[in-house]
């Protein structure tokens, strides 16, 4: 009997761990956006996740705007100039992560419409890549970048010209897909 209510107390004390969290809220919100940014809504879900009362989170996510630490338009300014930038993401890609970080679609449209044209960013990628398949048969480049533009987020209509200029360009012969 003595065993069992010591592993009942350890268990009971574990779980009391998990309920209150160590710091505040704020410390914690804090520490994450010492990280990188991040939008209020990705926030208030690590920290209610986290273990914090949601009138703490509150709280502390009020008095962190207030200060402008937490500012879902700068937030998606800064997505949208990293993943449209640096990786040369597709609109949908971009527009898909703002949406999982709980960015409002009037905030996310407002970010967006300072990207550079997805067109332009397609075919820069496209010809970026097919540089590294100088040997290889010109169909087998073109479903290689084709799947490479559609998983970064551009539409396939898109992917299709940007992939057929590339390797025309790159590879000195017109690519066709597979209609077979």
């Amino acid at each position: 009997m003595a065993a069992s209510s010591a592993t009942k107390e350890h268990d009971d004390g574990a779980a009391g761990a998990r309920r209150k969290p160590r710091g505040t809220a704020k410390d914690r919100a804090l520490r994450l956006l010492a990280v990188r940014w991040r939008s209020r809504e990705e926030l208030r879900r690590r920290l209610v996740a986290a273990g914090f009362a949601s009138e703490d989170v509150t709280s502390a996510l009020d008095d962190l705007a207030r200060v402008e630490l937490v500012d879902d338009s700068r937030f998606a300014r800064e997505l949208v100039k990293q993943r449209g930038g640096r990786r040369m993401a597709g609109d949908r890609e971009i527009r898909a992560a703002l949406r999982q970080s709980g960015v409002a679609g009037d905030v996310a449209e407002e970010a967006m419409a300072g990207m550079s044209d997805e067109g332009e960013r397609a075919l820069a990628l496209a010809r970026g890549r097919a540089v590294r398949m100088t040997g290889m048969d010109s169909k087998a480049a073109y479903r290689r970048l084709f799947g490479f533009l559609v998983r970064r987020g551009y539409g396939p209509a898109l992917a299709r010209e940007a992939c057929q200029a590339a390797v025309a360009e790159v590879l000195g012969e017109p690519a066709r897909e597979d209609t077979d």
